[in-house]
């Protein structure tokens, strides 16, 4: 694909989100935000018999590039196990987003990832009985993960 090829592909995935709604009762589920430029991004994910992630959904707000790499990621993790879920890294996200990203850009992106990450964390906490389930819902918001250098 062409830069151009991306592009269009980043404003597609903007302008028309895939995966966009809410899962109800989904096991794994998070809330990031970034307070500097206002993204917010909630993902939902419903784990199959397999124990794969069989369903990825999403609702949020931001700007182009973090609305359409949740759209891009969502898309991308379904099928997947945890494992393989916890080992994705910003790279795979540059990658799959596909255009150049400035740092600051580069938050925006990996925004979607930050929340996949704690929706794990939170998700591996509450198999080991360290966080009671009603607390785990209040939890689940968080303002930026160490991915965010400020």
């Amino acid at each position: 694909m062409t830069l151009d090829m991306y592009q269009e592909n980043v404003l597609d995935h903007h302008a028309h989100p895939r995966n966009k709604g809410r899962i109800e009762g989904a096991e794994l589920q998070a809330r990031e935000r970034n307070p500097l430029c206002g993204d917010e991004i909630e993902v939902f994910l419903a784990l199959g018999a397999d124990g794969r992630i069989a369903q990825a959904k999403f609702e949020g707000q931001g700007c182009a590039i973090s609305q359409a790499a949740i759209s891009m990621l969502t898309g991308e993790v379904q099928g997947k196990s945890l494992d393989e879920l916890e080992h994705m890294t910003v790279d795979g996200v540059r990658a799959l987003v596909g255009v150049p990203l400035s740092p600051a850009r580069l938050k925006c992106a990996i925004l979607s990832l930050q929340a996949m990450h704690r929706a794990l964390a939170d998700y591996k906490l509450r198999q080991l009985g360290h966080v009671p389930e009603a607390a785990a819902a209040g939890a689940a918001d968080h303002v930026h993960t160490p991915y965010c250098n400020h």
